[in-house]
């Protein structure tokens, strides 16, 4: 592995960084302490910033020579609303909020590669440095492109990067095409007619066309998409009743769908109301059915992944890059980035939680899990990549 010097010299700085933002969580759109963070130390480095993107995002700018060329590299910074369980000493103090998806390691990351850049003259070009409010379901980036990110800082292509547990620290991975599913949720509500329990025919019961409902819905994956198609159908919650002696009016059903293709989503999301709807009227009830469409896939471009391989095969070796690594039917708000630019978005490898500190909780080291960490070990990695992407990227002529 080719890490660089000077970012080994002043890792424990960012180090001290990531642990500072992962002891202060912050949620969606409300990153404004860590912006700060992000700010103060861009500014202490001389980088130009842009401010007030999606509210509290950042764009750090830096540029060399004069060619025309840029690129986009992109960091989220929003933790979740979760309980941690860790208890060591850099654990999040803020009650229900903890950056349990590594978002402050991304964060610092990219910290990591501003500050080597600011020093570099190695590259003729411009680096966006984008940090990302809101990728845990506030649609961040959309709002960031929503709101000029793409006309204020003109780029030829957008990165991103992933920690992700199981996969070995030192290792990558990648793959061409879809790499994470879409993103979709939905809220059905029968509507019945309440009775006493013990009376069952004088009303319209809503948790039993719930159930059928649901039961229904479990065909939809396995008889109506194409076997090769992946998708996922997950009833999440059913929700009904108040007493164990009464027939209630109403039962809800709420869950996800994920897909790689528009297709396969719109055919689920049609059968699901077909049969929604077909079982309420079989047993005269009323139904509302809504379905949200959040996240789209997200797709790696052709071109600018075979540049990504190369550029991680002589960083780590091409015994440490997965180019064919198993998709994932969890989603990413740098899909829409990627529907506006051309890019490529990786994993690195968070290993298997051994390097957490003494204090951690008893769960596993996956991300989500109240007992998970960023690996501080990646830190020098990471930011080794995006600065060997940038100045590879931007080479001078």
């Amino acid at each position: 592995m080719r890490l660089l010097e000077p970012i080994l010299g002043f890792c424990e700085e960012i180090r001290a960084i990531r642990r500072d933002l992962h002891a202060h969580p912050e949620l969606c759109f409300e990153e404004h302490r860590t912006s700060e963070v992000v700010v103060k130390k861009l500014e202490e480095w001389g980088i130009p910033l842009i401010r007030g993107l999606a509210g509290t995002g950042i764009v750090g700018v830096i540029k060399r020579g004069e060619s025309p060329r840029a690129l986009g590299l992109r960091a989220d910074m929003d933790a979740l609303p979760m309980q941690e369980l860790n208890q060591f000493p850099h654990t999040s103090q803020h009650v229900g909020k903890m950056h349990a998806c590594g978002h402050d390691g991304h964060t610092a990351m990219l910290l990591g590669a501003a500050r080597y850049l600011s020093q570099s003259n190695e590259f003729d070009g411009t680096v966006y440095l984008i940090f990302q409010p809101a990728e845990e379901g506030g649609g961040g980036a959309r709002r960031m492109i929503e709101e000029g990110l793409f006309e204020q800082c003109p780029m030829d292509a957008v990165f991103g990067m992933h920690n992700w547990p199981g996969i070995p620290v030192g290792n990558f991975g990648v793959r061409l095409g879809g790499m994470m599913a879409s993103s979709n949720e939905f809220e059905v509500t029968v509507r019945g007619k309440g009775a006493h329990a013990a009376q069952p025919q004088k009303g319209i019961d809503p948790v039993m066309v719930a159930v059928q409902i649901a039961q229904s819905w479990q065909t939809i994956v396995s008889r109506n998409v194409n076997p090769l198609e992946p998708a996922v159908l997950s009833l999440t919650q059913i929700h009904s009743g108040s007493a164990t002696n009464v027939i209630p009016d109403e039962a809800s059903l709420i869950g996800t769908v994920r897909t790689f293709s528009t297709s396969t989503l719109n055919l689920i999301e049609s059968r699901m109301e077909k049969i929604a709807r077909s079982t309420a009227d079989a047993f005269d009830a009323d139904l509302d059915f809504k379905f949200k469409r959040n996240y789209p896939p997200l797709i790696n471009h052709e071109k600018e992944t075979g540049f990504v391989i190369d550029v991680l095969r002589n960083l780590v070796g091409d015994e440490n890059v997965d180019a064919q690594v198993e998709p994932t039917m969890g989603a990413e708000d740098f899909a829409y980035m990627l529907q506006a630019k051309p890019g490529c978005y990786v994993f690195i490898g968070n290993g298997e939680g051994q390097h957490r500190s003494a204090g951690h909780g008893l769960g596993p080291c996956n991300l989500h899990n109240p007992s998970y960490d960023f690996n501080d070990d990646l830190l020098p990695i990471g930011a080794t990549y995006w600065v060997n992407l940038s100045l590879a990227y931007l080479k001078k002529a």
